[in-house]
């Protein structure tokens, strides 16, 4: 059965070169013309046409104005979001930042937590930094695609990670792995002396309204930093307005105050994709925007567009790959058909 919420929307265009600074304005109703009703309406029937597309919520200027569920769960209801957790970690890192927890993304590992520390660990270990984990530029040995299933399955999974063997120079190129993504949720536990599912209720869920349930522990108890998280895409589609909002909720900082600029920046490049890479976002043109986005296995996707101010939510089958070639690349026409077309008025940011 489908299910749709559609409002009225408006919008703004803005050319630009890079990611620009996320406007900080609160939820509120979109205003909009018969056209921009026409535009979103195109979007919910291209949306349809997609046999793996479970779900889509779109937020335009801070109001939810669509809300689409084409099969599975409605769109209030809690799904697993697979690799966009990597994006929820590296929000808390900003939340931590905010609070004096953490110094910044200079810090070392020896500085924020030795204790993690193995002692068969290269020496170049110890001096890795946190922007080294939140942009998978460690340089360690990768453990996702074939190398996940042992790294899962080992005894202690902070410190497998943290002995593999180094295949580049750390910070100098991304290897996409949600090993270090874990680690670095480790060392958040370690100095605040709360797991990361605490943190993330307190610190995003609380203030987003998202409800963050148990998920995957490694066999010393921390949470799997990096995959397996829950969010509805309603949920996802407040988390990326977030973002959106430069880290600001109904008035109050919840992320450091340039945290979303940061990580809206690019820093490395994926070697699949060819997009870049911020802080725990993928960057890439649409349109005459840049957008950054969230990613997770089979189509889980937040995307941001600043400049557009949109937000889009997309949950997706869980049981096929979705390629950077193939079905991610779907969902992005998808979207950028929308975001070119997007009316244009003074409430976009």
């Amino acid at each position: 059965m489908k299910r749709r919420i559609l409002l009225k929307s408006a919008a703004s265009g803005v050319a630009a070169t890079v990611l620009p600074v996320i406007g900080g304005s609160d939820d509120r109703t979109a205003t909009a013309s018969d056209n921009c009703a026409s535009d979103i309406n195109a979007l919910a029937d291209a949306a349809r046409d997609l046999e793996r597309l479970h779900s889509i919520v779109v937020m335009r200027a801070g109001a939810v104005i669509l809300a689409q569920t084409l099969r599975g769960p409605p769109v209030d209801r809690a799904v697993n979001v697979k690799s966009v957790s990597k994006s929820v970690v590296a929000a808390l890192a900003g939340c931590a930042i905010k609070r004096g927890l953490l110094a910044g993304v200079g810090v070392t590992l020896q500085e924020l937590a030795p204790e993690l520390l193995p002692r068969a660990a290269d020496p170049r270990v110890s001096q890795l930094r946190v922007q080294d984990f939140l942009t998978m530029r460690l340089g360690l040995e990768r453990q996702s695609g074939r190398n996940y299933g042992r790294w899962a399955a080992s005894s202690d999974w902070v410190e497998y990670t943290l002995t593999r063997p180094f295949t580049a120079e750390p910070g100098s190129r991304m290897l996409y792995s949600t090993a270090g993504w874990h680690v670095l949720g480790a060392m958040l536990t370690e100095v605040t002396g709360k797991s990361l599912l605490n943190l993330a209720r307190e610190w995003l869920g609380e203030p987003l309204g998202i409800e963050f349930a148990p998920w995957t522990q490694d066999p010393q108890g921390y949470y799997l930093g990096g995959n397996e998280m829950s969010m509805s895409p309603l949920e996802m589609a407040r988390f990326g307005e977030l973002y959106r909002r430069n880290g600001r909720w109904n008035g109050q900082g919840v992320m450091a105050d340039d945290w979303a600029t940061e990580s809206f920046t690019p820093r490395t490049v994926s070697p699949w994709s060819n997009d870049a890479y911020g802080y725990g976002w993928f960057l890439r043109p649409m349109g005459n925007h840049l957008a950054a986005y969230a990613r997770g296995y089979g189509g889980q996707l937040i995307l941001v567009v600043p400049s557009a101010g949109v937000v889009v939510a997309i949950t997706s089958d869980t049981s096929r790959p979705a390629r950077s070639g193939g079905y991610m690349s779907t969902l992005h026409d998808l979207v950028g058909s929308y975001v070119s077309t997007v009316c244009i008025g003074d409430d976009a940011l």
